[in-house]
């Protein structure tokens, strides 16, 4: 019986491009998503990408334009007439070109601008003025505003006018004719009013916003924590000045999530994907937290070496280190990460590093006890009894265990302790506590573990 043969889509894809179906193909891409498309297109030849642009209608064209890395956008402005430049940015949200600009050379950013129509441009530069990270830089200034003493249906009116070019009509601002912020609706309600209800009485008039200038990770938790689709932004006057929508504060908590791992693995953070991060790119970002963390292991060594006599009238001792110093960095690093979290979620702030402590020395002691016991077990009766090793007796083997319990406690404090403080002086806590964690943690274990065999074995 023949084997059935499983064609995928973008095989199917590719075979119409070689045999020039281009209507049946473009018969095929206007029925996908336009991230779809963009991740078919990224593996199809630089060469057919101009084509296969083209036969995407206009606003799919710029739906999809935004969905792709900015290596093939720039590819393609390149191709680009000056006609073709000016109907993808046309259809372009004013956050999304916003985004498109900031990661262009100068040369595609002055052909993109040149083609944008005044009011885009006007709107592009002034988003552009405000800080990275900051709201201001993330939000967009198409948005739907309505007066106080509209009526429900002079306000569908508006919406139905207006709303074709807004990034979401879903819920609308309030603001008087200086535009201050006093209320929102959102248009399910504006539908469920009857025509004649006054905007001013049927509004939500307790409006959270943010200001401009406010942390983008912020914004994006607020969002999260009040499940809205859209946050309105102020200016120091309180005028709405633009919203800032989920799918930015979705890409805004992938990028700070994604920056907290890397800098917790001590690494400096980059916003290229794994696979278009050039090697010589990547050992930057790399090699000056292994040669930090290099250098301060240089702490190690020194207990080590004061250490020696006592390592001499015992070697056993010696062959355990590693194991006591990598439960440590364990414990510390579970600690730490979980600190981390819970101040990037806004669960714990500096004020409850009591609460915190407390918690986590509760918890060690219950690990370390676990693990004592199970490693006392593990001692006599593996290391000694099946694998005849002598030199492990009774009181090499309490030396170890007391050293764990004591290691993980001491190790657990650091982890949570540490991200606290670096709050506290206004640091990053992944930065701060990631790479010396580990270090800490190994200079106490040795301290510990040679104070405890002092005191036991009496060397």
């Amino acid at each position: 019986m023949a084997e059935k043969t499983v064609v995928t889509l973008e095989e199917t894809l590719a075979a119409l491009v070689e045999g020039k179906k281009y209507t049946t193909l473009r018969d095929i891409l206007v029925t996908m998503n336009a991230s779809d498309i963009a991740a078919i297109f990224e593996e199809m030849p630089e060469a057919k990408l101009p084509l296969l642009f083209r036969l995407l209608p206009k606003e799919l064209a710029a739906e999809t334009f935004v969905e792709m890395e900015p290596e093939a956008q720039e590819l393609l402005i390149q191709g680009f007439s000056d006609n073709e430049l000016k109907e993808v940015v046309d259809e372009l949200y004013v956050d999304d070109a916003v985004d498109i600009v900031e990661e262009m050379p100068a040369n595609v950013v002055k052909r993109i601008l040149k083609q944008a129509d005044p009011e885009m441009r006007k709107m592009i530069n002034e988003i552009l003025k405000y800080p990275d990270d900051s709201a201001g830089s993330i939000m967009t200034t198409e948005y739907v505003s309505l007066r106080p003493d509209m009526t429900a249906e002079e306000a569908i009116k508006r919406i139905r006018r207006t709303g074709v070019d807004k990034e979401t009509i879903y819920t609308c601002y309030v603001t008087d004719n200086n535009r201050k912020l006093i209320g929102m609706i959102s248009l399910r309600t504006l539908l469920l009013c009857e025509d004649d209800d006054v905007l001013e009485e049927v509004m939500e008039n307790n409006v959270i916003s943010v200001n401009t200038l406010e942390d983008q990770e912020s914004v994006a938790q607020m969002m999260a924590k009040y499940d809205w689709s859209a946050m309105p932004v102020v200016d120091q006057e309180n005028r709405l000045v633009g919203i800032v929508t989920v799918d930015d504060a979705i890409d805004v908590l992938q990028e700070e999530t994604t920056e907290d791992f890397e800098k917790l693995a001590g690494m400096t953070p980059t916003d290229k994907p794994y696979l278009r991060t050039g090697v010589l790119e990547t050992w930057k970002s790399r090699v000056p937290w292994l040669l930090i963390l290099m250098l301060s292991a240089t702490l190690t060594s020194m207990v080590l070496t004061s250490f020696e006599t006592s390592l001499a009238a015992c070697t056993v001792l010696t062959a355990f280190i590693p194991m006591l110093t990598g439960t440590g960095g364990n414990s510390g690093t579970q600690s730490s990460v979980a600190v981390i979290r819970a101040l990037s979620l806004g669960e714990v702030e500096f004020v409850d590093t009591i609460r915190v402590i407390w918690k986590e020395i509760r918890v060690a002691v219950m690990c370390g006890v676990t693990l004592a016991a199970c490693n006392f077990v593990k001692l006599l009766v593996v290391d000694r009894m099946l694998l005849g090793n002598s030199s492990v007796t009774v009181p090499v083997a309490a030396v170890i265990c007391v050293t764990m319990v004591f290691t993980v406690l001491c190790a657990k404090t650091v982890g949570c302790v540490l991200p606290l403080l670096a709050e506290k002086i206004h640091l990053d806590p992944a930065v701060m506590a990631s790479p010396f964690i580990s270090t800490i943690v190994d200079v106490l274990t040795l301290l510990i573990y040679f104070q405890v065999a002092r005191a036991i074995l009496h060397i």
